[in-house]
């Protein structure tokens, strides 16, 4: 496992829901004796704020501030479809403990997979192994090849972030010719990862998927879920990541 990645992770946790309204109400919690009014507060904040951010109809608003626009039509112009991974199951009983990738991986690769179909480009996969388990590259290779039926052209298996995921990515592009790439991500992340790889010399075209409806209301769009926690969670990260990437220039 690399403890670097790990204890960056748990740190962020802290800024996350539904640890950090868990931590404020906590610290409310522990305020009481000393100062009522205090820990009254801090605890009616924490409470609110989890509630608040289970509401599907605002998480949805929140992931909505970081989405780029749905790929209007097909860019000739680009080179190659580069597919970034979003995790992976270590030990998936189905698939005999093997690992696999997780949900956000597999709608990635799905729409990947598809703009292939529609562009014949040849396609690159990146992901490491942060977690210490199997890297991510050729687990989404092996599913694209023998599940979608597309192939994949190159493989990057050392990347742990999405800063690494640019860094590693591109020499393999440029050696082959390639500047001008479609970057599959999820709508929401792309944000973050479009600048990574601009910052290494490549022509970028936002290929987003997993966009999140704001338009459309129903009552349960009121209620709370676990699926919005997740979703602000998401939304949490991206910001957080956003900033500590500009911290670092």
């Amino acid at each position: 496992m690399n403890w670097n990645w790990s204890i960056t992770n748990l740190f962020a946790a802290l800024l996350l829901p539904p640890l950090n309204m868990l931590v404020i109400g906590a610290i409310g919690f522990w305020q009481l004796k000393m100062r009522p009014r205090l820990g009254r507060g801090l605890i009616a904040v924490g409470l609110f704020g989890l509630g608040l951010l289970s509401i599907p109809y605002v998480s949805n608003c929140l992931l909505a501030t970081l989405q780029v626009p749905p790929l209007p039509a097909v860019d000739r112009d680009a080179e190659a479809i580069v597919i970034l991974g979003g995790g992976i199951r270590s030990n998936a009983p189905e698939y005999g403990g093997d690992a696999t990738v997780n949900d956000r991986t597999l709608e990635r690769i799905r729409y990947g997979a598809s703009l292939c179909r529609k562009t014949g480009k040849p396609i690159l996969v990146t992901g490491g192994a942060p977690e210490g388990y199997a890297a991510e590259g050729p687990i989404m290779r092996s599913i694209l090849e023998n599940e979608f039926g597309v192939p994949v052209r190159w493989v990057e298996s050392r990347s742990l972030n999405t800063r690494e995921n640019g860094r590693f990515s591109a020499p393999i592009l440029r050696q082959a010719g390639i500047r001008r790439i479609y970057l599959v991500s999820h709508s929401w992340h792309l944000p973050r990862a479009v600048p990574e790889f601009e910052r290494e010399g490549l022509e970028v075209v936002p290929a987003g998927t997993g966009y999140v409806p704001t338009d459309r209301l129903s009552p349960i769009d009121f209620v709370p879920s676990y699926r919005a926690i997740t979703n602000s969670a998401f939304a949490f990260h991206e910001w957080i990541g956003l900033a500590w990437y500009r911290i670092q220039g």
